[in-house]
């Protein structure tokens, strides 16, 4: 196409969006630059209006994902029967037609495995948990185990992007997206959506944490994940320049701000209020993240409670903490991500190491919010994206080596908080912990139920992308009832 053509048509489809959308960018400007100086109590801004659509039990979640799938059979769901089966090729009547990675896909023996650990039953509930998990166990009566997930997707990737954002490919916005769209934030401080990821010290498998894992998708861009990193400052330049002051800095966004916002008015491009509104967060967040990586006002005896690795940038342990810090400021969906659970070949090894990393963290972060009266509307979520088979993926007499595949057909995952009901075990695994035999929970079942616990009709929470209204559980999900409080 003739240059002079393009141009003459790109111009007049600028002009139309803009006396289309003419004052969303002084609109966004105005909400932005507006300080809440007068509210005693928070609450949220933003958002759609016709939510909540009924009384939320849940504020905000504090996602707790273990990548690369740990064993279920090794750590929740304790099967007898593995024992006495330990060595013998797993039944055909229990395998079936179910495909696995490529790395057990072409093995023809599939001796069962027998848990690697000590099981024994903790707290009123009598939930089984496995001696790797001593700090789990002491809050068992605290948490809710689903034993009865289930996914479609066997590799790792698809998979994590299966339950963040209900599609197993790129390109649909995750949970915290959904949920900063329709609720708002709670806070201008600091991003209603963060992410944090770590990994074992080992680094035993090479799991890539993507940026679609907390992306926005096709919502405008401002509802995407801030992903804080793991060593230095948890975002860059936080430090204005030496000889720059708060004051010039101010000056210089009003100005800035305001020339986007009449760049929006004549072309209508959100990105343009995104801008804005970045910005801005990046302003408030030089004076908010200091404060809120300064432990100097933890006692000691709550930076026990998450383990030696708490003051370690960048580990499982200090980014509970963070996401705990997080949640009393206001931020409505804190992902935090580790990888090194994929024991393919380690697991004799690696499973411990990683109960180790991320047990006293996990429990601690649930009784810091339960002891400051936050466990009540903050919804706590452990779990990986499958689990692990029940017969080994090696050889029976190579100890060494012992592992398991990726397994999507039954895994367990734990739910605390946010009004879910505690003490209590949903669903179960067959003999093998191989399918479910009862009370099946899909992954669309399991992110129904999380919108539901924040006030959100699954069903009605979307938003109209290239002629189709997309949501987080696409056509599917129902709300588990059986795990409500």
């Amino acid at each position: 196409m003739d240059p002079r053509v393009e141009n003459k048509i790109v111009m007049t489809r600028r002009a139309l969006f803009g006396r289309a959308a003419g004052g969303i960018g002084s609109i966004a400007l105005g909400s932005l630059l507006t300080r809440d100086s007068q509210a005693a109590e928070r609450t949220s801004s933003g958002g759609l209006p016709e939510l909540p659509h009924f009384t939320p039990k849940a504020k905000r979640v504090i996602y707790l994902l273990q990548n690369g799938a740990p064993s279920h059979v090794d750590l929740f769901d304790w099967k007898p029967a593995l024992r006495q089966w330990h060595g013998k090729q797993i039944p055909d009547e229990v395998v079936g037609g179910a495909r696995f990675s490529t790395m057990t896909s072409g093995q023809t023996d599939r001796p069962v495995l027998s848990e690697i650990t000590e099981f024994a039953r903790h707290g009123e509930s009598g939930a089984t948990v496995s001696s790797f998990l001593p700090h789990t166990a002491e809050i068992a009566d605290r948490l809710c185990f689903i034993k009865s997930m289930h996914t479609t997707q066997v590799n790792h990737a698809p998979a994590i992007a299966f339950f963040l954002t209900g599609d197993e490919r790129p390109g649909r916005p995750s949970m915290g997206a959904w949920l900063s769209y329709g609720l708002g934030s709670e806070t201008d401080e600091l991003p209603s959506f963060v992410a944090m990821t770590s990994r074992d010290k080992e680094a035993s498998c090479g799991q890539i944490f993507y940026d679609y894992y907390w992306g926005s998708g096709f919502l405008p861009t401002v509802y995407q994940g801030v992903k804080f990193r793991g060593t230095g400052d948890p975002v860059l330049y936080l430090q204005d320049p030496p000889g720059l002051s708060r004051a010039a800095r101010r000056a210089m966004l009003d100005d800035l701000a305001a020339l986007n916002s009449k760049h929006a008015d004549e072309v209508g491009d959100p990105e343009i209020t995104t801008r804005i509104a970045q910005y801005e967060m990046a302003y408030r967040m030089q004076a908010s993240v200091p404060e809120l990586t300064d432990f100097s006002d933890e006692p000691q005896h709550v930076l026990d409670m998450y383990g030696p690795d708490v003051t370690r940038k960048g580990s499982f342990a200090y980014n509970c903490l963070i996401a705990r810090r997080l949640a009393e400021r206001g931020s409505r969906l804190i992902q935090l991500m580790h990888a090194g659970w994929d024991q393919h070949r380690n697991l004799n090894t690696q499973l411990e190491i990683q109960c180790t990393d991320t047990d006293a963290p996990s429990a601690a972060l649930v009784k810091d919010l339960a002891q400051r009266g936050l466990l009540d509307d903050t919804l706590v979520i452990w779990g990986g994206e499958f689990g692990r088979t029940p017969f080994l993926q090696g050889q029976i007499e190579k100890t060494d080596t012992w592992g398991r595949d990726h397994h999507p057909y039954v895994f367990t995952i734990w739910m605390a908080g946010g009004g879910i009901k505690p003490g209590v075990t949903y669903g179960q695994s067959d003999d093998f912990g191989f399918n479910v035999a009862s009370d099946p929970v899909h992954v669309h079942d399991f992110q129904a139920t999380v919108l539901h616990l924040l006030g959100i009709d699954h069903q009605r929470l979307t938003y109209k992308y290239q002629g189709r209204r997309f949501r987080l559980t696409d056509v599917h999900g129902e709300v588990v009832a059986g795990v409500l409080g």
